[in-house]
This record gives structure tokens, sequence and C-alpha cells, in this order.
């Protein structure tokens, strides 16, 4: 464990010196080829520094944030678009929390953005995450597919709250209104409800002005207004498929399966479905929301219990999380005792 930790802080120390060149070199070159040049180097080292990382929170953190988004952030920065674009006299430390951290910044004249959470929602959640992991001591009882709906919820509740307290230091620090990450994805009313509007919308930000709208405008010029959104959706899924198998590589360093490829592709086809029965019933016909949320959910569900998690179970990551959680807290009681016994014989010799 201290020497993930050592490589751990070693990774970050390398992304954050990588961000401020980054932020020099926009400094110095105009939007386009030349600065796209000047970053390139640095998204290939984004793209190999998580493998310097073997844990499954340290590894999959670390590559999602800068693998993923930092990447995509950068590629969107070096043609002068996206959250590091917006404000052209940004500071150093803004620039690197908003490039390397799954934050959005909410702009001043915008009105308060629905999903932000009271803190007794997130200790509830925090609260539960911690009986699942205590419910996975009795795993011979549970029926194997009633555990792998668990991952379901534990997946969840640790994005949103990882994700929570990461949008809590930045606002302490920097003192910005931040864009929620997620608006409870469990009333989804449709898969485009779930994907568009309510899961990971830091993804959805980032994939939507550096995939979706280059396709979607390709596709104008070829099919018509009408149907572009179809492949644009599409194209985004394929690219959020390319990026879940490059991160579960990261941290499984396993051989692509492409069951999660299939995943997004699935999804991907159901959305297109989905919006063209929707646009040639212009609004006439929907299912009411008791029974369109049920089938959403249970959609997202199955197909995940088919296609996404075999990938995560095959390297062992439900064992090695655990393993994780029993070593932090081996090391947080330790710290505890340490600091009793310390008070305990300060006491004593004050006596």
């Amino acid at each position: 464990m201290d020497g993930e930790m050592k490589n751990f802080g070693i990774v970050w120390v390398s992304v954050i010196l990588s961000l401020c060149y980054c932020y020099a070199a926009g400094k110095v070159t105009h939007s386009g080829k030349i600065r796209f040049a000047s970053v390139l180097p640095v998204i290939s080292l984004f793209l190999l520094l998580p493998m310097n990382l073997s844990s499954v929170h340290l590894g999959g953190m670390t590559s999602f944030f800068i693998a993923w988004l930092a990447n995509f952030k950068l590629l969107l920065f070096a043609f002068n678009q996206g959250p590091l674009s917006t404000d052209p006299s940004i500071s150093l430390p803004r620039f690197i929390a908003v490039a390397c951290l799954p934050i959005k910044l909410q702009q001043p004249a915008s009105p308060p953005k629905k999903g932000h959470k009271s803190p007794l929602n997130y200790t509830t959640k925090v609260l539960l995450l911690a009986l699942l992991t205590r419910a996975y001591d009795y795993n011979d009882l549970f029926h194997p597919k009633f555990i792998l709906i668990l991952y379901c919820f534990h997946i969840y509740f640790s994005l949103e709250v990882v994700l929570a307290m990461v949008a809590a230091v930045a606002r302490k620090l920097f003192e910005m209104e931040l864009e929620p990450q997620f608006n409870d994805p469990y009333l989804s009313t449709s898969l485009q409800d779930f994907w568009g509007r309510r899961w990971n919308l830091m993804v959805t930000s980032i994939l939507r002005p550096s995939v979706y709208e280059p396709v979607l405008s390709v596709a104008t010029r070829v099919i018509g207004r009408r149907w572009a959104p179809l492949p644009a959706m599409f194209g985004t899924f394929l690219v959020s498929a390319l990026m879940h198998e490059i991160v579960f590589y990261h941290f499984g360093r396993l051989r692509p399966s492409w069951e999660l490829t299939w995943f997004f592709v699935l999804h991907g086809l159901s959305l297109m479905v989905e919006v063209g029965i929707k646009k040639m019933c212009k609004g006439r016909w929907r299912l009411p929301v008791f029974v369109s949320t049920p089938l959403t959910i249970a959609f997202v569900v199955v197909t995940g219990l088919w296609l996404f998690f075999p990938p995560l179970l095959r390297c062992k990551s439900d064992v090695r999380a655990l393993e994780e959680y029993a070593a932090v807290y081996a090391f947080a009681k330790d710290v505890v005792g340490q600091a009793l016994t310390s008070k305990a014989l300060n006491g004593t010799s004050a006596a």
C-alpha cells in the first residue's frame, strides 16, 4: 500500500507539472494545429500514467480523471473550446483544477441547476455504501445475481459520493459554484433522460462538444437536420465505449473482451430507436411515468448485468476493492489507536 501511495503521489505531481506546461502553451500559441501539437505529448502521457497504479480505487479514479476527462478537455482547449477556454484570464490553479478534476464551472448568470443535494442526502448514501460493503461479507447467503444488483448500487453510490467530495473541495478552495454530477438517475423516464440529463453529467458535457456536435455537423450536411442527431448519438456512445475500455484496462490489466463496447453499442442503438420513435410521434404519445421509469431502470440494470459487470468481475475488481477498504479501515484504526494511546500517555505524564 505504501508503494501504491508513493506512485500515486508521483503520478499526480506529473499531472500538475504537465498542466502547468499546457497553461503556458496556451498563453504563447494560438488555438488550432500549433496548440494541438503542443498538448499532444501531454495527452499521450496521460494515457500512460495510470499504468503506474494497480489499485482499483486510485488507478480507476486517476484513469477517469486524466486519461478521459483531462484529455478531452485538453483536446477542446487546443481548439479554443470547452471549460478551459471559457475564461481567457483563468488562473493557473483554477486551470489545473478544472482540467484534471470532474468539475464544471457554473456561469454566474446561469440559473441554479437542479441536482444539488443536501448534506443529509450524501450522509445517507455514505451509510448505504458502508452497509453494502459490509453485506459482501455474507456473499454465501445471497444469490449471485442479487450480488450483481448490489454492485449496481455500489457503483452509483461510490461515484456520486466521490465526485461530490471532489466538488466540495474545489468549491471550498476556489469559491466557485459547480454544476452537479448526478441528477437522481433512478428517476429516469427514458434512455435519453438517463444518459443526457441524469447520469454522470460531467462526461455528457465533455462528449457533447468534442464528439456529438462535430458528428452532428457532418451528419446534417449528409442526411439533414431532422435525423442528424441519430448518428451523432451513436458516435458519442462509440467513443464512450472506447474510453471505458481504456479505463477498465488501466485497473484490470486484462485483454479487452469488448463486452463493454457491446454494452454501449446496444444502448446507442436503443437510444437511436427511442429518439426516432419520438420524432415520428412528434410528442403525441408517451408512456406514463409509472411505466417508463421502471422499464428504463430495468433495461439499464439488465444490460449492465449482462455486458458491463462481467469485465469488472473478471479482473476481480470486487475482491480487490474490498481488500482496499479493509486496508484503509486498518490504517484508520491504527492511526486512531496511536492517537488515543499518545493522549493517554500524555495525560499520565501530566498527572
